[in-house]
């Protein structure tokens, strides 16, 4: 017989529907199989996990009466509290990453130092006149404004006009503190000036009537809208930091060769050089242009060649060098020091030298006895190579200004597009410090803030060095940016320490050199070693010796190390766990167990309330409904409405929970025994 059309589309539609179900049944099914507890209630879980854990206390709870029951509840609810507690002051202590410091002393054959040698004066006076006349002038007026004395320098202009455009760009002013009045201020040079009551001169800042002014820089925006004043409490303060801020102006806009040419060439500085009994001369030195001190000239740097090892500790294996500074050709406004800077430091690190060198005094015989202290890798906060550092180091690649003779063979640490001995376009490679990120990150906030970079730090790619004639209001900016603690703060925050760091201790002697009875024949020799003359062109006040050497061969190595480890962690964490309630780890995973199946429970409860099934407060097993046949469940009946059971593997055979035996029934699709239903008549 021809089956009806409309009787297949209805089992057609059944069998599509039957499909649709099918995913959702599995899933259900799926999520009954992976429960293993030992039943589908909360208080029977929680009782089997009581009679069942390793630890002590539970087992009491379930197993003594009932004053004894409340007494160990008591008890491991303290307990438990406690070790909670601990393991909260455990964890907080490891997390402060606290670490130990610990000190091995060395002997072995050691590295000499790196050793830069640099002149107070960065430039020679006669060389660098033609750029520094109008300043000078400047200079010469207001210190005979000041003084009020008839004072006049030696060298102080005959009848040149004054470069006022020059001196109004950063003026010198006197400030008047007279009691109950406004302060009046006083451009010193300018030509509307306002009297200090009635007194026409300035007297001296040192007499009771001069002590209420203050001689202090006037830093004014490109438009004068807005001026500051920085004060000074000593006249020859101020007039010393007002010509070091114009000649920082001026020599930025000079070419650095020029720049190099008009300072101290290591010919004629570096006069003798002994290197324990080999002859050294200025070619074995690497030439370094400093923007504060002009040319430097680094010993031992590690750029050319492999570093000198120190055979013997003592004088006689160390570094002798006489100098001449030529204190005579000094700049007389700009360097008010004299004698050499110098500094020791690491192979191919840069030298800061104002923030670690030291001077070494004409006319005398200084030694400096070093010794070496290395800084092991810290567990704190610190940088490798500065790689992982948000500023940007200028340093790293430092421009080489150097010719091509002057070095003793190819430089295997420079960069450059020319195989030259230190070539023009080339780069030192210098390494990371945290001098450099500092000083890096103030010229990063110059460029930012004020549009140009300042004299004494390497430049940006594409920027510019400040000066008055591009920039006008660049000191008032600067002035600005090198008091704010905004600034200092986020470069402290940026920059991190190096985790290896070396450093040498110095410790210094001096004698006068040369005595009076030995200058005379020491001054001749020397004389005619550098001019070939026979006359004595050197004295007292020019002439440096040094002697560097090792005072001994122990070196200290001071390392840190985590004070607080994760085996240190989790032995203490078990120790407590142990001893307050006797467990383990195995402890910890059955309470993970018992977890995962509070979990499960509470998910099939919630996919059975969300199909609308009724689930019985708790669940025993001889109620237990198993698969019937072809995977269906099976559904007892009864005089009240019939309710399908959850499909479901049994629990495990616990006899503390169990309430009867089960019958088995058939075994499911999964190859596992279920609980048969109770027939049904």
């Amino acid at each position: 017989m021809t089956p009806d059309p409309l009787g297949l589309k209805v089992e057609s539609r059944r069998s599509k529907g039957s499909l649709a179900m099918n995913p959702k049944k599995y899933l259900v099914k799926a999520l009954h199989r992976l429960q293993k507890g030992p039943g589908y209630s909360y208080r029977e879980l929680l009782v089997w996990y009581c009679d069942n854990t390793n630890t002590h206390g539970p087992k009491r709870i379930i197993r003594e009466g009932p004053k004894k029951k409340l007494v160990w509840f008591f008890l491991t609810l303290l307990f438990a509290s406690l070790v909670f507690w601990q393991w909260g002051i455990l964890i907080d202590t490891y997390l402060s990453y606290e670490v130990t410091s610990s000190l091995a002393i060395g002997f072995k054959a050691m590295t000499f130092p790196a050793v830069t040698i640099c002149n107070a004066s960065p430039f020679r006076y006669h060389k660098a006149r033609a750029f520094l006349q109008d300043l000078d002038d400047l200079m010469d007026a207001a210190l005979e404004r000041l003084l009020h004395s008839g004072w006049q320098n030696e060298t102080a202009r005959a009848s040149r006009p004054l470069n006022l455009q020059l001196w109004n760009q950063i003026p010198l002013v006197v400030i008047d503190e007279q009691e109950g009045a406004e302060p009046a201020i006083l451009d010193i040079l300018g030509n509307h000036s306002v009297p200090l009551g009635g007194v026409q001169n300035y007297s001296s800042f040192a007499t009771p009537e001069g002590r209420r002014y203050k001689l202090a820089l006037k830093l004014c925006t490109d438009q004068g809208s807005h001026c500051t004043f920085s004060n000074f409490t000593s006249a020859a303060q101020a007039v010393t930091e007002w010509y070091v801020l114009q000649s920082t102006s001026i020599m930025s806009r000079v070419p650095v060769r020029q720049r190099m040419a008009m300072g101290y060439q290591a010919e004629d500085m570096i006069l003798a050089c002994l290197y324990g009994a080999e002859p050294c001369n200025y070619r074995n030195f690497t030439h370094l242009y400093h923007p504060d001190h002009g040319n430097c000239y680094v010993f031992n740097w590690g750029m050319y060649k492999n570093p000198l090892i120190s055979s013997n500790p003592g004088a006689e294996f160390g570094l002798k060098l006489i100098l001449d500074i030529g204190q005579d050709d000094y700049v007389p406004y700009l360097s008010t020091t004299a004698g050499a800077r110098l500094m020791l430091h690491q192979q191919r690190s840069f030298p800061f030298l104002q923030d670690q060198g030291i001077y070494a005094m004409a006319g005398t015989e200084t030694s400096i006895g070093d010794e070496l202290q290395r800084l092991g890798s810290p567990y704190s906060d610190c940088t490798r190579n500065g790689s992982d550092i948000p500023i940007r180091n200028l340093y790293k690649d430092y421009p080489v200004f150097q010719d091509g003779d002057t070095a003793a063979e190819p430089c295997t640490n420079c960069r450059g597009t020319e195989d030259t001995r230190g070539s023009p376009g080339g780069h030192y490679r210098t390494m990371y410090s945290i001098q450099s990120c500092l000083r890096s990150c103030f010229q990063a906030q110059m460029v930012k803030r004020c549009h140009c970079g300042h004299y004494s730090v390497p430049l940006p790619e594409g920027e510019k060095y400040c000066n008055n004639q591009d920039y006008p209001d660049w000191a008032y900016c600067y002035s600005s940016l090198h008091a704010s603690v905004e600034h200092r703060q986020f470069c402290i925050q940026s920059c991190k320490e190096t985790c290896n760091n070396t450093q040498y201790k110095m410790t210094i002697s001096m004698a006068d050199w040369p005595s009076e009875a030995s200058e005379d024949w020491i001054f001749h020799i020397l004389s005619y070693e550098r001019d070939t003359s026979t006359n004595m062109t050197l004295n007292r006040s020019g002439i440096i010796k040094l002697n560097i050497y090792f005072q001994e061969y122990n070196y200290r190595t001071i390392s840190e190390s985590a004070a607080t480890t994760i085996v240190w962690l989790l032995s203490n964490l078990g120790g407590q766990f142990g001893f307050w309630m006797g467990g383990s780890v195995l402890c910890l995973i059955e309470f993970g167990e018992i977890i995962i199946d509070f979990l499960w429970i509470t998910v099939l409860r919630l996919i059975g309330w969300g199909r609308g099934l009724r689930v019985e407060a708790a669940y025993t097993n001889k109620a237990f409904q198993g698969d019937g046949p072809h995977g269906q469940p099976r559904r007892a009946t009864s005089s009240a409405q019939a309710v399908p059971p959850e499909p479901g593997t049994p629990p495990p055979r616990y006899n503390s929970l169990r309430g009867g035996p089960p019958e088995l029934g058939e075994p499911d699709s999964d190859g596992e025994a279920s609980v048969g239903d109770p027939k049904v008549t």
